[in-house]
C-alpha cells in the first residue's frame, strides 16, 4: 500500500496520526510531498526526528520541498537504485528515501516522476532573521532539462511534486503580508508547460498547506491519499 500525505516540517504529529488510523506496514510506502524537515538544523534534532521515523519501519519517500536541504549537501548520504529510480539515502536510516528529481519510479505497478522544489515567498524574513535558506531549493536548469528528458523519452501515470502548475495556484493560501509581486513563480510557469505537455492519472503535491482536488491535481497537507 502507498500512503500521499504533505508537508510535515518537522512536526511527526501527522505522522503518528497517519499510522494510528492506517497502520501501515513495514512493507508499505508513505509518500510525504515535501517539506519533511528531517534536513534542516543540520544538527542533533534532524538526527532524532529521523530516528523515529525509521523505527516505524515503513518507507518512508521524501520529496524535496524548499524549507530543507538538499540529501546531495549533505556528506552523509549515498545514492542507490529503488523501484527504478535514483534515491539519496543514509545507512544509519535506511527507511528515509529521498528521490532525485527527474528520476521515474515503479511503484504499485505505476510510474511515477518526481519534480520536487519551489519558491519560498517567507525568503526575505528568514535571510533577515536568520533563519535557514537555501539557493538551490528551486530546481535548477539542469534538473528541469533532465525532467523534460524524462518526459520526452516516458510516459508517467503519476506526478509527485511539491508545488504546481502555475495555472493551479490556490489564492486563497496566499500569506497575508507578503507582496506577491516579489514571488518568484517561475517553478509553477515552468511546470503549467510540463503539465500541457503530458498525459498521466493524478498528480499529488505539497507546498501549499490545504486539502483540496482541482481535476487530477490533487492538494494534500495533513490529509492522506492512497495510490
Amino acid at each position: 500500500m502507498v500512503y500521499i500525505t504533505g508537508d510535515i516540517h518537522g512536526d511527526l504529529d501527522p505522522i503518528y496520526e497517519l499510522f494510528i488510523r492506517h497502520k501501515p506496514s513495514k512493507d508499505d510506502i508513505i509518500v510525504i510531498l515535501g517539506d519533511v524537515g528531517v534536513n534542516y538544523t543540520g544538527t542533533l534534532n534532524d538526527k532524532g526526528l529521523k530516528t523515529a521515523m525509521n523505527k516505524l519501519e515503513s518507507t518512508f519517500f521524501c520529496i524535496h520541498g524548499n524549507h530543507e536541504n538538499r540529501p546531495q549537501n549533505i556528506a552523509s548520504y549515498k545514492e542507490k537504485e529503488w523501484n527504478g529510480g535514483r534515491v539519496m539515502y543514509e545507512e544509519d536510516f535506511p527507511n528515509l528515501l529521498f528521490p532525485i528529481d527527474g528520476e521515474i519510479f515503479d511503484i504499485e505497478g505505476k510510474k511515477c516522476i518526481v519534480i520536487g522544489g519551489a519558491y519560498s515567498v517567507d525568503k526575505f524574513y528568514r535571510l533577515r532573521n536568520g533563519y535557514r535558506w537555501w539557493p538551490d531549493e528551486q530546481p535548477s536548469p539542469k534538473i528541469k532539462e533532465y525532467v523534460e528528458k524524462q518526459l520526452s523519452e516516458n510516459k508517467v501515470d503519476v506526478v509527485f511534486s511539491h508545488t504546481c502548475p502555475a495555472k493551479y495556484i490556490p489564492t486563497e493560501c496566499f500569506l497575508s503580508g507578503i507582496d506577491q509581486s516579489r514571488v518568484d513563480n517561475s517553478t509553477e510557469e515552468w511546470l503549467d508547460t510540463i503539465e500541457d505537455k503530458i498525459e498521466y492519472e493524478a498528480w499529488y503535491l505539497g507546498h501549499w498547506h490545504t486539502d483540496k482536488r482541482i481535476d487530477k491535481m490533487h492538494f494534500l497537507f495533513h490529509g492522506v491519499e492512497i495510490l
